[in-house]
């Protein structure tokens, strides 16, 4: 898209001022239908050699997402960060319309997908986290005359069969076969979730962070309850010792509507050690950051040091 279609976009949006037809003037809707249906070419999800780079913090729709590395091309064919970057900040006034819960992370799964060691592609939004949001924001585009960008088109994503990125309502959905059950991650175990630098940046807002392994894990209702081994080390607490201590009795850690989604971390849980962050909510120790170690020790204890050692 062309600078001053993105300024259009941006301003008519964040204005939210509807532009009138005169006889001598450019409808918005014929320059929405034919600039914005180009917006973004098409990529192929892991066809072609990728990089990683670091989340520009100039990138105000995606910094801060809770990831440090995007992955380039991104999800729209953009292969430089500064081409991500000024593409997506035409979406940040649609984001501040509040659309729909989940704008800014379909928007960031396309123009900076997050970047893992482990994988050596983008993970692409699943098509139900992209119909949500379309369906809750289409209304506002069209109502300024913006169609639904033709790149965006929501049968490009999975149906659940790869690995890809859910929204808020796959998580709340009471029946997923178990097909489903392996292809939709938990938050706190998603791509999103995991790396040195991602946990490393969420330490010090967590209220707690354990190294452990599992000793046990079971479904009750929808949330999946985590039993830690003994031996498991407590490396940051942060609130008062009579709800540590209540929270040290109930021995577990708790994965909220884990029924609905798969949390790679758990697979093989007698092998390596887990990092675990989270908060307490309604007396519970609730996960939100849940990473399988997989190097060796030696290397977990150097950056457990790391990690106890940043001022918080």
């Amino acid at each position: 898209m062309a600078d001053h279609s993105v300024a259009l976009f941006a301003l008519v949006l964040a204005s939210g001022v509807l532009v009138s037809k005169a006889d001598d003037d450019i409808r918005l809707d014929e320059v929405a239908a034919s600039v914005i249906s180009d917006f973004v070419t098409s990529a192929e999800f892991g066809t072609t050699r990728s990089v990683c780079k670091p989340v520009p913090s100039t990138m105000g729709l995606c910094h801060g997402i809770g990831y440090g590395a995007l992955r380039l091309p991104n999800l729209l064919g953009h292969d430089s960060v500064k081409e991500a970057q000024q593409q997506a900040a035409a979406w940040i006034p649609l984001v501040n319309k509040r659309c729909h819960s989940d704008t800014r992370k379909f928007l960031c799964s396309l123009f900076a997908p997050a970047c893992l060691e482990e994988l050596s592609a983008a993970v692409p939004p699943c098509r139900s986290l992209c119909t949500s949001v379309r369906d809750g924001c289409l209304p506002v585009m069209s109502a300024f005359g913006f169609p639904w960008p033709v790149s965006f088109n929501c049968s490009r994503f999975p149906a659940r069969e790869e690995l890809c990125i859910p929204g808020a309502e796959d998580r709340g959905r009471m029946e997923v076969t178990e097909m489903d059950k392996g292809t939709v991650l938990c938050d706190a175990c998603s791509p999103a979730s995991e790396g040195e630098s991602d946990i490393q940046k969420n330490f010090c807002s967590s209220q707690f962070a354990f190294r452990l392994q599992i000793s046990s894990s079971s479904l009750e209702g929808l949330d999946l309850r985590v039993v830690p081994q003994r031996r498991s080390r407590i490396l940051r607490w942060e609130g008062s010792e009579q709800e540590q201590q209540a929270a040290m009795e109930q021995s577990a850690l708790w994965l909220p509507e884990a029924a609905n989604c798969s949390c790679q971390a758990l697979e093989g849980q007698g092998v390596g050690s887990l990092l675990a962050l989270g908060n307490m909510q309604d007396g519970r120790m609730v996960l939100s950051r849940l990473v399988k170690w997989s190097r060796n020790e030696k290397e977990l204890k150097k950056f457990i040091r790391k990690l106890t050692r940043q001022p918080c």
